[in-house]
């Protein structure tokens, strides 16, 4: 599958919350809608959210023929993050959140391709690291993640609605 990675275009928005809710809705172990609908009315309406957010960016995986098979959002500084816990008073570090691919892109490398983007941006942004979150839920990408050379932050580490969430730091200098 040929796919290249850019920022997301306005018209894309409503396919991209779609996406992240039909991708985090099925992971085993995470909450359900009706249990946080904050956090899915976030996922669904992720474009305008981030197109307000300053210093974020919403980057997509995109096939030859237009279709969205990938999305995750970009901060280049962390104050606008917008996680619990301590990530958002990390100085000289960006991150990113919200990775989600199309059931029907997996196994193609466009996870671990739009990691690689944020990480590439982090670092023409001239920060110092990369800092991500997890839950057990997602233990796919977590393994992702750690092969990449993210390295666990319990530091980082939070409860979102009685869920835990793990944190993980990348170093551009190491």
């Amino acid at each position: 599958m040929n796919f290249i990675i850019r920022n997301a275009r306005s018209e894309e928005f409503t396919i991209i919350g779609k996406l992240m809710v039909d991708v985090y809705s099925q992971l085993d172990g995470f909450p359900k809608e009706e249990e946080q609908p904050e956090y899915y009315n976030m996922l669904r309406n992720i474009g305008e959210l981030t197109a307000a957010k300053p210093k974020s960016e919403l980057i997509v995986a995109v096939t030859d023929d237009g279709f969205v098979c990938g999305a995750v959002v970009y901060f280049s500084d962390m104050k606008y993050y917008g996680s619990g816990g301590t990530a958002t008073s990390e100085k000289n570090a960006g991150g990113f959140r919200l990775l989600a691919v199309d059931n029907s892109c997996r196994g193609q490398g466009i996870g671990k391709e739009l990691s690689v983007e944020c990480i590439r941006r982090s670092r023409d942004h001239g920060n110092q690291q990369v800092i991500i979150h997890s839950t057990k839920a997602m233990e796919i990408a977590w393994r992702m993640y750690e092969k990449l050379g993210f390295v666990r932050s319990e530091d980082l580490d939070f409860i979102q609605v009685e869920l835990p969430v793990f944190g993980f730091r990348y170093y551009l200098n190491a």
